[in-house]
């Protein structure tokens, strides 16, 4: 009866951390080439809007890396540090995917996460 006690508790944690912690589970590594990368509020918004915007609305970015394979993968992101990143320069970053309960979002990525930013070698 402990046992089982036991394994009713450990069931649940662990379908609370797979429930809170989905995104970082199943993220993806991302290397290639920003082939396109865009604020997705225009600069000309956040100046002349009338009400005052959050941060994340101003530093949100839609972002696409092509990887060696040629795939594509495309994301939102409100990290900053998007914003010194420029198309052609080469990127080593995460994606986070929206949870499959999510249903008008879900197998797409947000939050990407910039991890490092290099020149691309010729």
């Amino acid at each position: 009866m402990v046992f089982l006690g036991f394994g009713i508790s450990l069931g649940i944690s662990t379908a609370f951390i797979a429930v809170r912690y989905y995104s970082y589970l199943f993220s993806r590594h991302i290397n290639g080439v920003v082939i396109a990368i865009d604020r997705v509020t225009q600069p000309n918004t956040i100046i002349g809007g009338a009400a005052p915007l959050s941060s994340a609305q101003v530093f949100s970015f839609a972002i696409a890396i092509k990887d060696q394979q040629g795939e594509i993968h495309t994301s939102s992101s409100e990290d900053r540090q998007w914003a010194v990143v420029e198309k052609g320069q080469c990127v080593e970053a995460k994606y986070f995917p929206y949870p499959p309960w999510q249903f008008d979002k879900s197998g797409t990525y947000s939050g990407a996460r910039l991890l490092r930013l290099y020149e691309c070698s010729p």
